[in-house]
């Protein structure tokens, strides 16, 4: 086996209270050879704050496809900062990952800072299991189809959105969803103006409609309502036990189907004892 070129860190940034800076993250960023960043303005004040003093190399969406193997070349052990939260997730640090891994470079990616678990938590709805969409496609037929999925999803569903477009957003998902969808708005996670709103697509579009938004947001939308009616929920947890699926494992994913926690959980038990009979 051939020996790494050499690595990549990802590291994860506050998406708003600095306190959310992990040990580890500081110890890496002392560490390597160079930084790389989205914004050399605004990563420089983090570092500042946070007293590092590294070569800042600028790879963002415009540059990364013509700079980044320049900078791997010159500096072998590199870390790879996103404006705020975990890089990967809807910012050019997933494009730094596949040109590093085409030169045979390790990737380590720290745990830390983002906005979506969080804001999933604390939606209030169901995060037995869920669908991520970062940004949708901005207008046009891309993103008329993204809609229309997420209308027909029965899991939660997880956009990244801008202040600007959130309201229009909304009013779209009312017409492919219903305007009685449940949804949660997250805006200013971790902030001093940290807002949850919690409602459906329609009254979270009044108030949000109402007057100026500002700060960064996650949109959760809850899953289409699945007709009990019609779902055997007994043979699908036959299915997923014989699959190898877990008791708890088969539990979660019924109940993200629309199962009451009870049921779910008794169908789960009966699966396994059918099939370990």
């Amino acid at each position: 086996m051939s020996l790494a070129a050499g690595i990549v860190y990802l590291v994860p940034t506050p998406i708003g209270n600095l306190g959310d800076m992990t040990l580890r993250s500081l110890e890496i960023l002392k560490t390597v050879d160079a930084i790389a960043c989205e914004d050399t303005r605004h990563s420089r004040k983090l570092l500042t704050h946070f007293g590092i003093n590294k070569p800042v190399e600028r790879l963002d969406a415009h540059t990364m496809a013509t700079r980044a193997r320049g900078v791997l070349t010159r500096y072998p052990r590199l870390a790879f900062i996103s404006d705020a939260g975990s890089p990967g997730l809807s910012d050019p640090g997933a494009e730094l990952v596949a040109i590093a891994l085409e030169l045979n470079y390790r990737i380590e990616a720290l745990p830390g800072a983002t906005a979506l678990i969080p804001a999933l938590v604390l939606s209030g709805l169901s995060t037995a299991s869920f669908a991520f969409y970062g940004f949708l496609a901005r207008s046009g037929a891309t993103r008329k189809a993204q809609l229309e999925v997420i209308a027909q999803s029965a899991v939660t569903t997880a956009i990244y959105e801008s202040p600007h477009r959130i309201v229009q957003t909304l009013e779209q998902l009312m017409m492919v969803c219903g305007a009685e969808r449940p949804c949660a708005v997250a805006r200013e996670l971790s902030k001093l103006h940290e807002e949850v709103y919690r409602g459906s697509l329609q009254t979270a579009h009044a108030h949000f409609g109402a007057g100026t938004v500002r700060g960064e947001i996650v949109l959760i939308v809850s899953g289409k309502p699945v007709s009990l009616e019609v779902m055997d929920f007994d043979a699908l947890a036959r299915d997923l036990r014989l699959e190898g699926q877990s008791v708890k494992e088969i539990r979660a994913a019924l109940q993200a189907l629309g199962a009451d926690r009870n049921a779910a959980y008794d169908a789960a038990l009966n699966a396994q004892r059918q099939t370990e009979s």
